[in-house]
């Protein structure tokens, strides 16, 4: 059996072709949670956006935005996070899958000069006369997520709003982007895969 926390076998078929179960395995290692940081806490709490993946009761997924202002999402436990549902559309995409597939997915991004990515993934479950509803204004239903895996995310392709260039990591004809900080840290740098050869030998 290979699946673990963060991966089944279609990630390990693939982590195989490329070489790259170490690396996988020593980020799960080192890099994933239960539970959330006092840093991941602080930085959830602040957001003013993150990006919610979702699926339905066979499998096809949806993705929304959610945004707010800085602390519309809240901790309200070290493994579980809340956030609004407000008035939108009443297509209710995502709280809709949520009711028939609780797995989601969420995605916290900090686009500044200093950029940074964290998953969250977890079973979610949607409430209309949840107790906490009254610490979310304009909340019309309520969304608690119990998290199963936190981890972070390389963030070398976040471009920073506004930006008039891609980022210097981004692959393109005639440039080799360097490698990433992350390759080189001591915990990690041992288990790095080597870089694929790409059809444009770039």
């Amino acid at each position: 059996m290979t699946d673990t926390i963060m991966f089944h076998e279609g990630n390990r078929a693939l982590q195989d072709q490329f070489d790259s179960r170490r690396i996988a395995d020593r980020l799960e290692e080192t890099r994933l949670r239960r539970q959330l940081s006092p840093q991941d806490r602080a930085f959830v709490e602040g957001v003013m956006f993150f990006f919610l993946a979702t699926a339905d009761a066979q499998g096809r997924p949806d993705c929304s935005f959610k945004g707010g202002t800085p602390g519309f999402v809240q901790a309200i436990a070290p493994d579980e996070i809340a956030f609004p549902d407000y008035d939108g559309n009443g297509m209710f995409k995502s709280l809709g899958n949520i009711l028939v597939n609780p797995s989601v997915g969420l995605l916290f991004i900090d686009m500044g000069e200093k950029p940074r990515r964290l998953r969250v993934n977890g079973e979610a479950r949607v409430s209309r006369d949840d107790p906490l509803m009254g610490r979310f204004a304009g909340a019309q239903l309520l969304v608690r997520v119990k998290t199963r895996a936190i981890f972070p995310n390389c963030p070398r392709y976040i471009v920073t709003p506004g930006a008039h260039e891609p980022s210097q990591y981004a692959p393109r004809p005639d440039y080799h982007p360097p490698e990433p900080p992350w390759k080189g840290f001591d915990d990690l740098k041992d288990y790095v895969h080597p870089r694929q050869p790409t059809p444009n030998g770039e």
